[in-house]
């Protein structure tokens, strides 16, 4: 048993991590108005929650231009495509971190007004926000659970990408059977 300050607990619910990376960006940058056309890069753990995030926020998915991308990729890729799929004042804005620095085209930057911006997580007051939306739109992250000995396998897999979106391990369940 621990005591916590009340000032720094959330309400219960499995979106911390990737909710409040997703719904952070969406809201800081404006790209949270419904009718607004947005892409979301790299449907894993964060990304499918996006599309979750943006969906309830009224914002559309579009195969042509778009008012910003959330880009949450980490392995390098190149950002030249998704700056051209960017309408004037777009806004491309980076979650994922790839090892190698990106190769970023300033031309097509400067022909449109196009925004490129980074965001990490956002702050208690943000995460309590995001969860309160989670929860009145029925939002979850969805995910592969696991036991404590499978922990070994599973980032087997994850070296593999053969993990559809993320793991949760069930330590409850886990102590129980010891």
């Amino acid at each position: 048993m621990i005591v916590i300050d009340e000032h720094f607990v959330f309400h219960v619910q499995p979106l911390l991590c990737a909710g409040i990376t997703m719904y952070s960006p969406l809201r800081y940058f404006g790209l949270d108005k419904p009718g607004l056309h947005i892409g979301v890069v790299g449907l894993g753990g964060l990304g499918h929650v996006g599309v979750k995030f943006a969906k309830a926020m009224g914002l559309k998915a579009d195969m042509g231009t778009v008012d910003g991308v959330l880009d949450t990729v980490s392995a390098d890729h190149p950002v030249d495509p998704l700056i051209g799929l960017l309408k004037s004042h777009g806004k491309l804005i980076f979650l994922g971190a790839p090892e190698k620095p990106v190769d970023l085209p300033v031309f097509p930057l400067l022909m449109g007004r196009k925004l490129v911006a980074g965001s990490g997580i956002g702050g208690m007051k943000e995460t309590q926000e995001m969860l309160d939306f989670a929860a009145k739109h029925n939002i979850t992250a969805d995910v592969e659970v696991i036991p404590m000995n499978y922990v070994n396998t599973a980032l087997e897999r994850l070296a593999k990408a053969e993990v559809k979106y993320r793991f949760v391990i069930d330590v409850a369940k886990t102590l129980k059977a010891e």
